[in-house]
């Protein structure tokens, strides 16, 4: 009877110690526009869909989908993401027209809170671009309240030059990146 404590005890203790395993990879830290830290639990080299190519050139959401739920990598359905020229965080008029379009989808659906992410290409510092992207996020903001969309349903960040579309380095590749996404905020 010892002898089989003693194997029970043995096995105990190797499927505790196999089910451990080897320690966890440490969760990515992004620092937000306002300078506070913001934990991801993805590591930064492996977030699915930005710098691999799996995301489309494609606007997100060609109002193919159904509702308003968010699509695999957080984008939500029948909100399209607007592009920006070089250095630059005014809204073209094809901007406001897709804005214009994507308030009609909000208004259409009371429910959804959305996070407007501001992207930049490589080009110029982290700082910078931090700054960029947060300006081009706001504007985006702005122009969505200024059409009727509460400010409390929609809140903003900054990645920068962090999470590229296309890890080109070609004026191709910059111009995908120099952009504004919608994703859910739920």
């Amino acid at each position: 009877m010892k002898k089989h404590t003693m194997r029970l005890l043995l096995s105990l203790t190797l499927i505790a110690a196999l089910m451990s395993g080897c320690a966890k990879k440490p969760a990515s830290v992004v620092v937000d526009p306002m300078g506070a830290p913001v934990v991801s639990t993805m590591p930064s080299d492996s977030v699915a869909g930005y710098g691999d190519g799996s995301i489309s050139d494609q606007a997100v959401g060609d109002r193919s989908g159904y509702g308003s739920g968010a699509m695999g990598d957080g984008s939500v359905y029948g909100l399209n993401r607007i592009y920006f020229e070089f250095d630059q965080f005014t809204l073209s008029a094809e901007a406001r027209d897709i804005l214009a379009s994507n308030v009609a989808y909000m208004k259409a659906n009371p429910g959804l809170r959305v996070r407007i992410e501001g992207h930049c290409d490589e080009r110029g510092s982290d700082e910078y671009n931090l700054a960029l992207g947060e300006r081009r996020a706001s504007a985006t903001k702005s122009y969505m309240v200024s059409l009727g969309i509460e400010p409390s349903r929609l809140s903003i960040i900054s990645y920068g030059e962090e999470m590229p579309l296309d890890p080109g380095n070609s004026d191709s590749a910059w111009s995908k990146n120099r952009r504004a996404e919608f994703k859910d905020a739920r």
